[in-house]
């Protein structure tokens, strides 16, 4: 199949791309990697007049990890944050969900920021920001702004871009004292989007006793759906906490479509199960960590 005709657009800094972008308005889309992009225009799923093709501006191909998170530039591919030794000290999870995403051929091309900016509630990545609280930086022609993930994913592939905006960087905060994760999903092969996903987060005070505990679905709804279960399991021991009707919680929070892969009490099952399994290794990462630190001193 062939895409639908359109003007095609090179802009050679930031500054020309968010003017191409602003003239364009509704009629513009941003090509970046360009996985999902490519696909929904062969398709003709998408019929935009305009591609601004953003790939020579290598300022935003960065990567930085600090103390506060992980600042992942537009053009940061999935390859590069999933093999960065100092992001995945900093945020681990990202490395984890990385690896369920496609397959290496498409990780080395395809976007960070893009797949957050596709917000497709079968995806890995917006379920990691949605869990972490954190953010995406939107750029236009006359300002930028922060928009929190709770705020950015506002639907099935929709999102809170407005018309000439770009998504030019994604933050993902670092892990608290004491933190854990863990993402599990069942997929029908390795690299297919999930019949149904969780990431799981847990930190404990010094008494290793549970002081949060939450959960991120994919596949779920039409955007990522984050339960707090902190609840259910709060202030006890982390080996002794009640994973299993954390989980329930977690299951009972959502309220998954049925489609040709699975029936919506199929999935709503394995939310469930694979709740249980994130969040009691997600905890058990969490006692881990402060183990190593305590004998570190």
């Amino acid at each position: 199949m062939k895409p639908p005709p359109f003007d095609y657009h090179a802009p050679r800094s930031l500054g020309e791309a968010l003017e191409i972008l602003a003239a364009a308005g509704r009629e513009g889309k941003v090509l970046a990697g360009g996985q999902s992009l490519i696909p929904m225009l062969n398709m003709r799923l998408t019929h935009p007049r305009h591609i601004v093709d953003v790939n020579g501006l290598t300022e935003l191909a960065t990567v930085e990890a600090g103390p506060g998170g992980v600042l992942v530039g537009a053009l940061a591919r999935h390859a590069q944050v999933e093999h960065s030794e100092q992001v995945a000290a900093v945020q681990p999870l990202l490395r984890r969900a990385l690896r369920l995403v496609a397959h290496p051929v498409i990780r080395n091309r395809g976007t960070v920021v893009g797949s957050l900016a596709h917000a497709d509630p079968a995806a890995e990545l917006p379920a990691v920001l949605a869990l972490l609280g954190g953010s995406v930086r939107l750029a236009s022609a006359g300002a930028t702004r922060e928009v929190p993930a709770g705020a950015f994913f506002t639907g099935p592939l929709e999102s809170a871009l407005r018309p000439g905006e770009l998504a030019v960087s994604a933050l993902f905060p670092a892990l608290a004292p004491r933190s854990g994760t863990a993402f599990h999903e069942v997929a029908r092969r390795h690299g297919d989007y999930a019949v149904a996903g969780v990431a799981a987060l847990v930190v404990l005070d010094e008494d290793l006793r549970v002081v949060t505990a939450r959960a991120a679905c994919v596949s779920a709804g039409p955007v990522p759906v984050v339960v707090d279960v902190s609840g259910a399991c709060g202030h006890h021991p982390w080996g002794s906490a009640d994973w299993r009707g954390a989980a329930a919680v977690v299951r009972d929070g959502t309220e998954p479509e049925a489609d040709i892969h699975a029936s919506a009490d199929y999935r709503r099952h394995l939310l469930g199960v694979l709740a249980e399994r994130a969040l009691t290794e997600a905890a058990r990462q969490a006692a881990q960590e402060a183990e190593r630190k305590a004998a570190r001193g």
